[in-house]
């Protein structure tokens, strides 16, 4: 009889092969980062960004929840993603004492502009691919990104996010 199951070494397998992949795409992400560099803007502020691109006008405490953040954390970050230009504050409809974040459209360019060059070297690699697994990539990829967002890794290890450090 059989120690593992059928199952059991499938959740093996795949666990190897994404410790596979991330150990590769921190390869490729250091290496993206001299390709493409985000300044003026750190990875911590460029989460920052990438949250309010997706929610449009929350206030500080959401962001600090969706970064998995400390709001004088947030509160930093954002403070200099606005004298960048980055992102607008704007007084909550709901709350005068409450402020409303959203990107600004010199932000939105530069969240366009980043996107297009690492797109452009993902796309080099993908389209080396067949056909048949650049389906496959996209089936797995879109699977993956589903069961995160019903996972909710921000609720996991609060206070230990790199965000805070920025």
């Amino acid at each position: 009889m059989h120690s593992e199951t059928s199952p059991q070494r499938d959740r093996d397998a795949v666990a190897q092969t994404t410790r596979g992949v991330i150990e590769l795409l921190e390869v490729l992400w250091s290496q993206g980062r001299d390709l493409t560099p985000t300044a003026p803007v750190s990875s911590s502020q460029l989460r920052v960004l990438y949250v309010l691109d997706r929610n449009q006008g929350i206030n500080l405490r959401t962001l600090g929840e969706a970064l998995g953040s400390a709001p004088s954390s947030v509160s930093r970050m954002c403070d200099r993603l606005h004298a960048l230009g980055f992102i607008k504050r704007s007084t909550s409809p709901a709350s005068r004492r409450e402020l409303e974040l959203r990107l600004s459209s010199r932000g939105e360019t530069y969240l366009r502009d980043v996107r297009a060059r690492r797109e452009l070297g993902l796309m080099k690699i993908i389209t080396s691919m067949p056909p048949e697994d650049q389906a496959a990539l996209a089936r797995g990829l879109n699977s993956f990104c589903s069961a995160v967002e019903a996972v909710g890794p921000r609720n996991e290890g609060r206070g230990s996010s790199a965000v805070e450090s920025a």
